[in-house]
């Protein structure tokens, strides 16, 4: 039981804004640490940011690379679980496939043996 599925990716231009959505099934995530990961053709997959949740799901920690800080803001809607990516100012080299995934911890989700569940993916294409 349990099935993340990404969506929200297109083709758009530099400067745009996108949000991403990851949808999850049953209840095997309630408990679970989510995020987002991307993969860049030719380049190894990239942690991008992750979130934390109480009992009363407000959200007690946020996670973000680097590269996407200032830019990108990770969020949860507590009633069905899901968990969006807010794009701001996408740049040429955001381009990537777009991962959700989850773990039981923020260290096993951004672990080197990477996080135990992950989505089919949904492509994002920035233009310049």
């Amino acid at each position: 039981q349990g099935q993340l599925v990404e969506s929200g990716g297109g083709l758009v231009q530099a400067g745009d804004s996108l949000r991403l959505s990851c949808a999850t099934s049953g209840r095997t995530f309630s408990r679970y640490v989510m995020g987002w990961f991307r993969q860049a053709p030719g380049k190894e997959r990239e942690f991008v940011a992750a979130i934390t949740w109480s009992w009363s799901g407000a959200i007690t920690n946020t996670y973000y690379a680097d590269s996407v800080k200032g830019r990108f803001t990770i969020s949860r809607d507590g009633a069905e679980n899901t968990i969006y990516l807010q794009i701001s100012s996408l740049k040429p080299e955001d381009t990537a496939i777009y991962y959700c995934a989850a773990d039981q911890s923020i260290e096993a989700l951004k672990s080197r043996s990477g996080p135990n569940y992950w989505g089919q993916g949904t492509q994002v294409t920035v233009s310049s």
